[in-house]
């Protein structure tokens, strides 16, 4: 076989053998950052004090005007984060559990638990400007703006309702398997979301109405909260045997099962930084996994939160991440007709926490 002959006009063999081992080891220590992050830098950066009486559930982030919906039991109220002080609130969103925006149309939906409704408003002014009927206490809320649908995910019904984000007309309800939780979209045309009595993952179509997909999520139980890599098309679920099953969105094999907290109710992921996060109201931890590949995820920390900080938001632009809880009282002795009380909030005592780095 004859010998080949290379012609470098430019450069000599030995600088072409230092450049290409230049190269080499900055692709090795780039690959080696990318897939080895150290410790994550978040820490608690505020803390803003809020007050009143009562529970709260889902919290949600809008970028654009810097403020923080807060779901309050018979309201939704919303924080400026900078200043620290209410913007406003929505009222008469009785059992309100989340909150989804529509933002090139300007609104946003709230889903209303005991009424079985959802609130519609004006993202700007925060003004009621509509509302829709929903199926059995409306939970999660997510907006897709493949479909430009919103979608609730009824946990007493078993079912989904679809609502046009424009006109707020509902289109359709869709059976699913069981008690359906968060949900997130993948602006394609998908909804996925958490089954937590049947430890499943479902996707639906959201032009058609019908679930396209089941998966099982072993060794995942009861799954709450939900998040997703786009890009990636990776899902990140919280499980409440204290890991964080990360999923292929298109096959719903089950990649990686990083060890979170206990008492996990929301997730989130950073395109920015290929952080996920789980918050885990019973240990106070906030987890943070870094995504190293698309089929590699590792824990980087467990960040001290405060009990009870259980659901989050996050801002993809500042990437601070937002929890709220209060202190708690004693949980009464257990009895017979109610053999896991649970503890309650002291009033006076809620509070917004602001992580970052």
């Amino acid at each position: 076989m004859p010998t080949k002959q290379y012609y470098l006009p430019a450069i000599t063999v030995p600088a072409l053998i230092l450049a290409m081992l230049a190269a080499s080891s900055a692709r090795e220590l780039a690959t080696r950052s990318a897939s080895t992050p150290g410790p994550s830098g978040y820490h608690l950066l505020k803390k803003i004090p809020l007050g009143g009486e009562g529970g709260w559930d889902y919290v949600a982030f809008d970028s654009p005007t810097r403020r923080l919906f807060i779901s309050r039991g018979t309201k939704v109220v919303v924080l400026n984060v900078d200043t620290g002080t209410v913007a406003g609130e929505i009222a008469n969103t009785d059992g309100v559990h989340g909150i989804a925006f529509a933002p090139e149309l300007d609104r946003g939906f709230t889903s209303n638990g005991r009424a079985g409704t959802v609130t519609i408003f004006d993202l700007q002014s925060l003004q009621v400007i509509g509302s829709a009927k929903t199926g059995m206490n409306p939970d999660a809320i997510v907006y897709d703006p493949a479909s430009k649908r919103v979608f609730t995910m009824n946990g007493h019904s078993n079912d989904a309702t679809a609502i046009d984000a424009a006109t707020g007309n509902v289109l359709g309800t869709i059976p699913v398997t069981g008690k359906p939780e968060f949900a997130v979209a993948d602006g394609a045309g998908h909804v996925y979301v958490n089954i937590e009595d049947k430890s499943e993952e479902l996707q639906i179509d959201t032009q058609n109405l019908k679930v396209t997909a089941q998966w099982p999520l072993a060794p995942c139980q009861e799954p709450s909260g939900l998040a997703m890599d786009i890009a990636h098309r990776r899902l990140f679920a919280g499980c409440h045997n204290e890991m964080m099953a990360v999923v292929d969105a298109d096959s719903g094999k089950v990649i990686a099962t990083p060890a979170i907290g206990d008492g996990v109710d929301a997730n989130a992921f950073d395109p920015g930084t290929g952080f996920a996060f789980a918050s885990n109201g019973m240990s106070a931890t906030l987890t943070v996994v870094h995504e190293d590949a698309p089929d590699k995820s590792s824990v980087v920390e467990n960040v001290a939160t405060q009990k009870g900080a259980r659901t989050m938001a996050l801002d993809p632009k500042s990437h601070e991440v937002y929890l709220v809880t209060a202190d708690f009282a004693p949980a009464p002795p257990s009895a017979n007709e109610n053999p896991k009380p649970r503890m309650m909030p002291v009033p006076g005592t809620f509070v917004v926490l602001i992580y970052g780095k």
